[in-house]
């Protein structure tokens, strides 16, 4: 090789050592940076020049030095899909140990932490009691008959609180999923935007890393979102696909939409491009509950389980704890929102298991409604049962008012509707007269057997929490177990977002160990090719002084 050609072997040292050196740089300054993935220079042998083939082993070929081949990014596939599947089952279980300790808050005791609804509702329930065993000390006394009505609507004033306070959790979670779906088709946006200029950059001989690593760092968010999967093909676009339905796709966004039910203002994830649409009346194309249907982002009925992998994403969780409706005790006895529960028919078998126990608001929600209205319904009847056995209205005025029906002291706000506890008011006129509940029979005797059975409905149990539940409960106790169900099931939901939040985090480890930056081992690289560089300059002046010597000696 001549000496003239033996700078270009030198100058290709120069700048490959050159573009290696500042890689370096690139990863040390980006140590700090949010989803940075550090990068490496891969180097290749630029092409011989061959000079003779022969049939001998080795042509005669001659080396040219060496070039830059390509920065490629340090990442490992298999770490980034399971980092993104346990960060979006954490997201799940984050936001259902959330909920349920928002619930224990509201239910729980004021001296322990909880709210004061739920503290003055169990102290309400305490007080009716007492004053149902003080009235059957003596039931014809003014005071026990006012003392009882009292705490009737003291009952029922803190029970409507603690079921407000639930309904405005549910508007609140309502509320959080608007944001959530907003970030979702924000991120898939900013996805195909990525794909278009990282395929349009890599048509070249570009490697558009840093683009590269945004579009990984919006794919690890959404997968905090719900279940993703997603493929890249040969030029560089990558397919998403949320919940096994196409998001990104073929430079389309399938953007979500939110449907917003008339009776509840619950919103549901749907799909636009899957829905159906039809024509009101003033000629513009809307969305039907009916054609949003099939277009639906999430089936909200499937068993959430870790083996069938339906446990993944925020939004889910979110939807899932706050439900679709406003779950009543009709629920717990399988009868859907708008169904008669005095008519059997309407029931739907398996209702409360797919629909109501996988919702932490509407589960506590059904079994504390069940409570108010076993409450007022018991002693609405004990009150008619005991008008009856005294006679008819045409004979005896024994707990009937002017109309002859037998006295109620819990009545209904709405006549159509069911004896829930948004339904349910106290007698006006039993709380403005409570001596009409005067317990003397006509014959002048007080009503004994009528204090038994009031003390009976508190004592008895035969009231479950749901119907997979089986320990028989009292008034007494019913809402006892309801917050140490409550509690129990929190203190399942922190050990499951512990052990979910330490398998994410060595998740994440192991992967901060392939695409993090270490200052120590980039040091060592930049040393390293500094010696390489120059080691390159120094064979350079070698050529440099003996083509100087040649040309002084032959010019003498």
């Amino acid at each position: 090789m001549s000496l003239m050609g033996s700078f270009w072997t030198g100058v290709s040292g120069l700048q490959t050592s050159n573009n290696a050196l500042n890689t370096t740089a690139h990863n040390m300054s980006n140590m700090d940076t949010v989803g940075y993935t550090r990068q490496q220079v891969s180097q290749a042998t630029r092409t011989y020049t061959t000079f003779e083939k022969s049939n001998k082993t080795n042509w005669k070929q001659l080396g040219l030095g060496v070039k830059y081949s390509l920065t490629r990014q340090e990442r490992d596939i298999f770490l980034d899909k399971n980092y993104r599947r346990e960060s979006g089952r954490s997201a799940f279980y984050d936001v259902s140990t959330n909920a349920m300790e928002e619930i224990e808050y509201i239910l729980g005791e004021e001296n322990s932490g909880g709210s004061i609804e739920g503290h003055e509702f169990s102290e309400s329930l305490s007080n009716f009691w007492v004053a149902v065993q003080e009235l059957s000390k003596d039931p014809t006394s003014s005071v026990n008959q006012n003392l009882f009505v009292t705490r009737a609507y003291e009952f029922m004033t803190r029970a409507s609180a603690v079921y407000n306070s639930l309904c405005e959790y549910q508007d609140n979670l309502n509320q959080s999923i608007i944001k959530e779906v907003n970030n979702i088709n924000k991120y898939a946006l900013q996805i195909e935007e990525l794909n278009e200029r990282i395929v349009s950059i890599e048509a070249g001989a570009e490697h558009a890393n840093d683009l590269r690593d945004r579009r990984n760092h919006l794919l690890d968010e959404l997968a905090k979102l719900g279940s993703i999967s997603y493929t890249e093909d040969i030029s560089g676009y990558v397919s998403v696909r949320f919940e096994d339905v196409d998001l990104v796709k073929g430079g389309l966004v399938n953007e979500m939409s939110l449907y917003t039910d008339p009776k509840t203002g619950f919103y549901t994830p749907y799909w636009t491009m899957l829905a159906d649409y039809e024509y009101n009346k003033e000629g513009k194309l809307v969305v039907t509950e009916e054609g949003v249907a099939k277009a639906k982002v999430f089936d909200l009925t499937r068993e959430i389980s870790s083996d069938l992998n339906t446990d993944i994403g925020s939004l889910k969780a979110m939807l899932l704890a706050r439900g679709d409706h406003r779950a009543t005790y009709k629920d717990l006895k399988n009868f859907p929102p708008d169904a008669d529960p005095s008519d059997p028919t309407q029931a739907v078998d398996g209702w409360y298991d797919t629909h109501i126990s996988q919702s932490i608001v509407m589960n506590i929600q059904a079994e504390f409604d069940q409570l108010i209205n076993a409450v007022a319904t018991k002693i609405n009847d004990i009150l008619a049962e005991e008008a009856d056995r005294a006679g008819s209205a045409a004979t005896s005025d024994y707990l009937r008012d002017e109309n002859g029906e037998p006295y109620k002291l819990f009545v209904k706000n709405v006549e159509s509707e069911d004896w829930t506890v948004s339904n349910i008011l106290i007698n006006q006129e039993l709380r403005q007269n409570p001596a009409l509940l005067k317990f003397r029979k006509d014959e002048h005797s007080e009503d004994y057997p009528a204090m038994e059975k009031l003390k009976a409905a508190f004592e008895e149990k035969i009231y479950t929490l749901n119907p997979n539940v089986e320990t028989p409960l009292c008034f007494t106790d019913y809402y006892r177990n309801l917050v140490a169900q409550v509690a129990n099931s929190g203190s399942v939901f922190r050990g499951i977002q512990l052990t979910q939040t330490q398998a994410t985090d060595a998740l994440l480890y192991a992967r901060e160990q392939v695409v993090g930056v270490s200052s120590d081992e980039e040091l060592t690289n930049m040393i390293k090719f500094q010696n390489a560089y120059n080691a390159s300059s120094r064979y350079i002046n070698v050529i440099d002084e003996m083509l100087e010597h040649i040309l002084t000696t032959l010019g003498r």
